[in-house]
């Protein structure tokens, strides 16, 4: 069989197994066992223990259950419901008002979550209500909050920039600097957008509270100051090189610990729930990683990336061509998997084409989590839209199209850092001094 046919029987075994409603982990191991044990000479079995075993004992990962446990911890406690009351009052006199609460929470929050649906959930449980009770259209609140969730896969630490850095063996700490001053950009074309639209529609944004004097706004502020201190030592840890990416997530958990017990909101129950539910979690990534890292192994033995490389470096893709077919691939993608699938399940194919085109992984690992933000809010499975049809009991159709500003949002973000690509490297290279 040639290279079309093999791949063609590969992805209709894909979407086949995940068809029939087999979990996406072993999903992807039954198809790397059905391509080595079809196309292959080596034993399948064999190469599935040894595959499965290493990328399951990595230490590089052990950061992954720890940051989604430090989110898990802040969604049960108090510390996310503080983070409205002290944002508030800062934002009434942009226009737009307290709609801008949905970017700068997401923004604050994904500093300390790493999950892009924790995000959204989180800050739209705080926001969506008191919107709605304030009279702010529906429309645009779930759709910047939507946009805005993503922000929870850029900023660090990021639960895809762990996943991408063991894929691609790339520094993980130099990841997370790479992505602070992306996430910046994004959340103020985020709020930029909203002021542009405030300005255009007056009529629908509610009047203003009534002013606050600057003293009352930093008495109000006092309630961001254990989140940000939470941030400070986590990313301070990591950009000082004190500590790893790993043991800054330790730092993390034991501060969203110590913190919600401080506030009173750290209850055996609460404990425990958020425990299990980081369990859950990771055991669902941990299964994702490990069915990937045997079919990229797989694919290897079979000789798929070397000659898709080479199929590609025929079309004669500039740089920027192969970004941009990669941009609509991975949206496309967007639409069947989730985004740590995405990205476990194509580093092997893509990366060697990658690197032949001489496009820096690091810059690479930036765009990727971009693109993947796009997916996150791209139907049928995007999964910022699932958590909002949750929480507003809307139509998935209407959710989404009343997020597709920000999607395009996120495009011109992803051309800004093609042409400025400074704006992800200036804070690795300095932190490589």
């Amino acid at each position: 069989m040639n290279d079309v046919a093999i791949t063609a029987l590969l992805i209709g075994a894909l979407f086949l197994i995940l068809g029939s409603g087999v979990w996406i982990g072993l999903t992807l191991s039954g198809v790397a066992w059905i391509g080595m044990q079809l196309f292959s000479s080596r034993p399948a079995g064999d190469a599935m223990a040894v595959t499965i075993w290493g990328s399951s004992s990595s230490w590089t990962l052990t950061a992954l259950p720890l940051f989604i446990w430090m989110g898990e911890i802040l969604f049960r406690t108090r510390l996310s419901n503080d983070m409205f009351r002290g944002l508030a009052p800062w934002v009434q006199a942009l226009p737009g008002r307290l709609l801008h609460t949905n970017v700068v929470g997401c923004a604050i929050f994904a500093a300390v979550s790493g999950s892009s649906a924790a995000t959204c959930a989180t800050i739209g449980k705080m926001t969506l209500p008191e919107l709605q009770r304030r009279g702010y259209p529906d429309d645009i609140s779930v759709g910047s909050l939507a946009g805005a969730g993503t922000l929870g896969l850029l900023i660090p630490p990021s639960i895809i920039m762990i996943v991408y850095g063991v894929s691609a063996d790339v520094s993980i700490a130099q990841l997370f600097m790479a992505g602070v001053l992306p996430g910046i950009m994004l959340a103020a074309l985020f709020s930029g957008y909203l002021v542009l639209w405030a300005l255009l529609n007056p009529g629908r944004v509610p009047p203003a509270d009534p002013p606050m004097g600057l003293l009352q706004k930093l008495h109000e502020s006092r309630h961001l100051i254990p989140v940000m201190a939470l941030i400070a030592a986590v990313l301070g840890s990591i950009y000082a090189g004190i500590a790893t990416a790993t043991e800054a997530a330790g730092v993390g958990v034991l501060g969203s610990l110590l913190l919600s017990a401080a506030q009173g909101s750290m209850d055996w129950k609460t404990f425990r729930d958020s425990l299990m539910g980081g369990t859950r979690l990771y055991c669902m990534i941990a299964m994702i990683l490990a069915g990937a890292s045997f079919l990229t192994l797989a694919m290897g033995y079979i000789g798929l990336p070397r000659h898709l490389a080479e199929w590609i470096g025929t079309l004669g893709l500039s740089p920027f061509g192969l970004i941009m077919v990669l941009m609509v691939f991975y949206v496309v993608l967007g639409c069947f998997l989730d985004g740590i699938s995405m990205v476990v399940l194509t580093m092997g194919v893509i990366l060697p084409t990658v690197q032949k085109a001489g496009i820096d992984l690091l810059w690479f690992g930036i765009f990727i989590v971009l693109v993947v933000e796009m997916a996150q809010i791209t139907p049928p499975v995007g999964f910022n839209l699932f958590v909002l049809q949750g929480m507003t009991k809307r139509e998935i159709g209407w959710i989404a199209k009343v997020t597709l500003p920000f999607f395009f949002l996120m495009a011109i973000g992803v051309a800004l850092i093609w042409f400025f690509p400074q704006i992800v490297t200036v804070l690795p290279t300095q932190m490589k001094r």
